[in-house]
């Protein structure tokens, strides 16, 4: 494979707003293209649905860092923290992964979240309560972000009152753009959330609560518990996958509706399209962009072409997820699409242990702003619309107009 890597521009406003074009070439070009991303880091994006749903159950793939040959990846990390950072289910293999994977999931059950739709829901109401009576709103800001932040606060027991700390310090540890992390940036941030982490952990050893962070504590696989690196490094995990990309979800599925005034119409008419709506969002510009790491353990092919061990491979969930070949008319959003198998939530061992709660915030969020929010129309063009650069793609802002109503309890004054 011989030609020259493609760059990802994401220096670019237009390919940041609409990636897909790009995809779509890369996609006709071949089913695994050389790219470059973030800061000339080069990697193999693999481009198509059958292949990358191959990718992602191949053991060949690793999800280690330590197994990439670009000494850049791993130098992004601070040297006294790496071994920290990578003590998670995100980036581990077998039979780590298997370990770590079952401990969360006897805390983090089906009947736990199925348990929060009553306080999502209220959280969802409260949030919209003070939005109304304005008319306008910024729906990221206001709402989208807000929401899943309160919701992964409670679910693992951190004081929301905190919330903006964990914020502030994920922003700082998560890839934006094109650019590479900063190692001093991470090594900062990770060390204020750590020792929070920490702190609070003890606080949870002393007096455990009804709550994921208590149950991970205390949480048994064959008489073997999380080390404490493992413990911070799961927390952090689940604090930023647990909001970041539903935030992505919510926002982005707000703006797609509002971009595609004849689906908005079409949910409204009938909200038991809703859950099918999501798993459209989820295909159509899903929260990960373009897809997700992996590295080569050794040479491998996929689709035939031959990747060189240490390479890193991006398994192209977003290219993956527009295939005609495995979604007719795939650049069409459409509410009442049947079979929609997307990889947004990526497959095998990995799947998102999140995806009912995403889910679950998705629905509640999107049916209740459509339902509570008459005439809900963007203030700018669809074109405007500040999208995220880097992996993690949703709108930065969404600013929207809507008829103001009254407070509740009444109008101002009333008795």
């Amino acid at each position: 494979m011989n030609e020259r890597p493609v760059p990802l521009p994401y220096a670019d406003p237009a390919f940041v707003a609409d990636p897909f074009p790009l995809y779509r070439q890369l996609r006709e070009e071949g089913p695994v293209r050389r790219v470059v991303v973030a800061g000339a880091l080069e990697a193999w994006l693999v481009t198509r649905y059958d292949d990358a749903l191959a990718a992602l159950s191949d053991s060949r793939l690793s999800s280690d860092v330590r197994d990439a040959s670009d000494t850049r990846l791993l130098r992004q990390l601070p040297a006294t923290e790496r071994a920290s950072l990578l003590s998670n289910m995100l980036r581990s293999d077998p039979p780590d992964h298997t370990r770590l994977r079952r401990l969360v999931s006897k805390a983090f059950t089906a009947r736990r979240v199925a348990g929060m739709r009553p306080r999502i829901q209220s959280l969802t109401d409260g949030l919209l309560d003070a939005l109304v009576p304005a008319g306008r709103a910024d729906l990221v800001a206001d709402f989208a972000l807000p929401l899943p932040v309160t919701v992964i606060s409670e679910l693992l027991g951190v004081p929301v009152d905190d919330r903006h700390d964990f914020q502030h310090w994920t922003d700082r540890m998560v890839r934006r753009g094109a650019e590479p992390l900063d190692p001093a940036v991470v090594d900062e941030a990770w060390r204020h959330m750590r020792a929070y982490v920490a702190g609070l952990i003890r606080a949870k050893r002393a007096d455990p609560g009804d709550d994921l962070l208590s149950g991970l504590i205390t949480a048994r696989d064959e008489e073997q518990r999380l080390s404490e690196d493992e413990l911070v490094a799961m927390v952090f995990l689940l604090l930023a996958a647990g909001y970041i990309t539903t935030v992505n979800l919510i926002g982005g599925g707000i703006a797609m509706l509002l971009a595609h005034p004849g689906q908005l119409e079409l949910l409204r008419s009938d909200p038991g399209l809703l859950p099918g709506a999501i798993e459209e969002f989820l295909r159509y510009d899903g929260p990960v962009s373009p897809g997700i790491a992996r590295f080569a353990r050794e040479d491998v092919e996929i689709a035939g072409v031959r990747v060189p061990r240490g390479a890193t491979v991006l398994i192209g969930s977003a290219l993956a997820d527009r295939d005609p070949e495995r979604f007719p008319d795939p650049d069409r959003l459409d509410l009442t699409r049947q079979d929609n198998a997307h990889l947004a939530f990526g497959h095998g061992i990995h799947y998102c242990l999140g995806a009912p709660l995403a889910r679950l915030e998705g629905e509640i969020a999107i049916g209740t702003v459509l339902r509570r929010l008459p005439g809900l129309a963007l203030a700018v063009r669809p074109e405007e619309i500040p999208w995220r650069p880097g992996g993690l793609r949703g709108p930065e802002s969404l600013p929207v107009t809507f008829d103001p109503g009254d407070p509740p309890g009444g109008s101002p004054g009333g008795s």
